[in-house]
């Protein structure tokens, strides 16, 4: 879904919905429970939420400790600055105990 919301522009929000129409069968039952379990009138659930709920329900602790491993570790070497951002930033959302603020995601990354 992150590959489909680069080329196609969507807010926040109707990301969310785009990403639900694609959920099936256990992926959808938990989306379902996930939005009934919202506070009645808090505004509409926004891309960055939804997925940063989807990852920690489903994506397996030894999985995300390995990929925060992974990032911890992350250097240039002989990646291009491109790929290297690319790295970057698929792998620092595993570690966001690391990036309190954007000054400490610029230092890391640099």
């Amino acid at each position: 879904m992150d590959k489909t919301l680069q080329v196609m522009p969507a807010t926040e929000t109707e990301a969310v919905e785009l990403a639900s129409y694609r959920l099936k069968e256990v992926t959808y039952s938990w989306f379902e429970m996930w939005e009934e379990s919202r506070e009645e009138g808090s505004p509409p659930a926004r891309w960055s939420e939804f997925a940063d709920t989807f990852i920690d329900h489903f994506l397996h602790v030894e999985t995300k400790e390995a990929h925060a491993a992974e990032f911890e570790n992350l250097k240039q070497g002989s990646m291009s600055v491109w790929e290297y951002h690319m790295r970057f930033a698929c792998l620092s959302k595993y570690a966001v105990y690391m990036l309190p603020t954007m000054e400490a995601r610029v230092r890391r990354f640099l």
